[in-house]
C-alpha cells in the first residue's frame, strides 16, 4: 500500500515551483461525476498549499462552488502523485492579466503516491504552447506575477 502524507515532499514542492502540467479533478455540478481538466498555471505556495488560476468562465469554478473537494494529479519526480484538498477562492480576478482569470488555493489534506507497484516514471510529460512563443511567455509571466501577489 502506498504511503500517504499530509504535505508536499521537498522534491514535489520543488517540482511545483516551475512551469508544470497537472490534471485537476473536480465533481461535476450537474452530474455528480468526476471531471478532469489539464491546467498549467499552478505552483506550490508552500508545502501545504497549491495555487492555480483558470479562466473565470471555466466549468471548474462552477464545480468548485458546489463542491470544494478537488484533487490534483502531478506526474514527475519519478512517480504519479495525487494531491487531495479543498479549493478556496483567493481572487475573483487577477490584476495585470489581459483577460479574466480567477485564482484559487488548494489547502492540502493528503498527498498520495499513486504509481503502480514496481515502476517509476522515467520521463515526465512535456507540452508546448501552440501559439506565438513570445506572447505565451509574456502571458505566463503576467499570470504568475499576479498569482504571487494575490
Amino acid at each position: 500500500m502506498a504511503e500517504t502524507i499530509i504535505a508536499l515532499s521537498e522534491q514535489l514542492f520543488d517540482l511545483l515551483q516551475k512551469d508544470s502540467f497537472a490534471l485537476l479533478s473536480t465533481i461535476d455540478h450537474e452530474t455528480g461525476s468526476p471531471a478532469t481538466n489539464a491546467i498549467s498555471w499552478l505552483f506550490a505556495k508552500d508545502r501545504t498549499t497549491v495555487r492555480f488560476a483558470v479562466d473565470q468562465r471555466s466549468r471548474i469554478l462552477t464545480n468548485i462552488k458546489q463542491h470544494a473537494h478537488v484533487n490534483l494529479t502531478v506526474i514527475g519526480a519519478g512517480s504519479v502523485f495525487v494531491i487531495y484538498g479543498s479549493a478556496r477562492q483567493v481572487a475573483e480576478a487577477l490584476d495585470g492579466v489581459p483577460f479574466k482569470l480567477a485564482c484559487y488555493d488548494i489547502d492540502i489534506t493528503s498527498v498520495r503516491d499513486a504509481m503502480f507497484y514496481g515502476a517509476r516514471i522515467s520521463v515526465a510529460p512535456e507540452y508546448e504552447k501552440t501559439y506565438d512563443k513570445r506572447a505565451a511567455e509574456k502571458l505566463d509571466t503576467q499570470v504568475f506575477d499576479a498569482m504571487q501577489k494575490a
